[in-house]
């Protein structure tokens, strides 16, 4: 439950810094965003189009942006699809077409693949052997068993991603930019795989590797604020001392008062 709570926290968090760093950001018309923690848990959150859901995920769902489908319908069938389903969100708009929101939860991050929505998938995390005292991540997607999502209005531009929001600091990956040169991360802990819909519905390969270092961020920076805080009183402590200390001596140099 701890884990889960600060796993929560770490999502909230980082997509608050998201939205208040790039308020537009990249527009996709699928992504997942895995949450990892370092003992294995995990949060999955997709964003997908309605006819990305279909073509890319094989979802049994009405397309159409005045379509039947619905939110209920949608947990319900993830549901019952093997994923534990935390939240869907509302539906909006872009390009005439209805987005939605889907987060799932696992304690194990290699389990994930046991849901529906993301089976595509085949998740590793466990000792670096490559680097004594690291973990190593790594996420291969097989090509997509969709569906045919009927007329759709792409225009060949559209892009999806995989974002892996890692719990330590990246040590290596393996990550290509959409024009083949070598990613990069975003503070340290943040990467994402970018692909053309069109590539990711040919089935164009996406292996991420990802070597971390074992402690987690959040867990280092409250032992920086808790050392920062430690100082900020000692020093605090040797002032009042200090200026203490002066008093005294003035009040021995001066005597005392003489009285009316």
């Amino acid at each position: 439950m701890r884990a889960r709570l600060r796993l929560a926290a770490c999502v909230l968090a980082a997509a608050t810094v998201a939205a208040c760093s790039n308020p537009l950001g990249r527009q996709y018309e699928y992504d997942e965003q895995t949450y990892l923690a370092v003992d294995g848990s995990a949060t999955v959150v997709v964003n997908s189009s309605l006819p990305a859901l279909v073509a890319l995920r094989g979802a049994s769902l009405d397309p159409k942006p005045d379509g039947s489908a619905d939110r209920d319908a949608i947990r319900q069938m993830y549901q019952s699809a093997g994923c534990a389903v935390d939240k869907v969100g509302r539906f909006w708009y872009r390009r005439g077409r209805r987005f939605v929101q889907v987060q799932v939860s696992t304690n194990d991050v290699r389990t994930l693949s046991k849901c529906a929505l993301l089976s595509w998938s085949a998740y590793s995390l466990g000792p670096d052997d490559e680097a004594p005292g690291g973990l190593r991540f790594q996420q291969t997607v097989s090509p997509p068993a969709g569906k045919d999502p009927g007329t759709v209005n792409w225009d060949g531009s559209e892009l999806m991603a995989f974002k892996l929001h890692a719990p330590s600091k990246i040590r290596f990956q393996n990550v290509k930019k959409l024009d083949g040169t070598n990613g990069s991360t975003e503070r340290g802990n943040i990467l994402t795989w970018e692909q053309h819909l069109a590539d990711r519905r040919a089935g164009r390969p996406v292996d991420i590797a990802v070597q971390l270092e074992p402690q987690s961020i959040l867990y280092r920076t409250l032992w920086l604020f808790a050392g920062a805080i430690a100082a900020a009183l000692v020093t605090i402590a040797a002032v009042v001392v200090m200026v203490a200390r002066r008093g005294r001596r003035r009040l021995a140099s001066t005597g005392p008062r003489p009285r009316p």
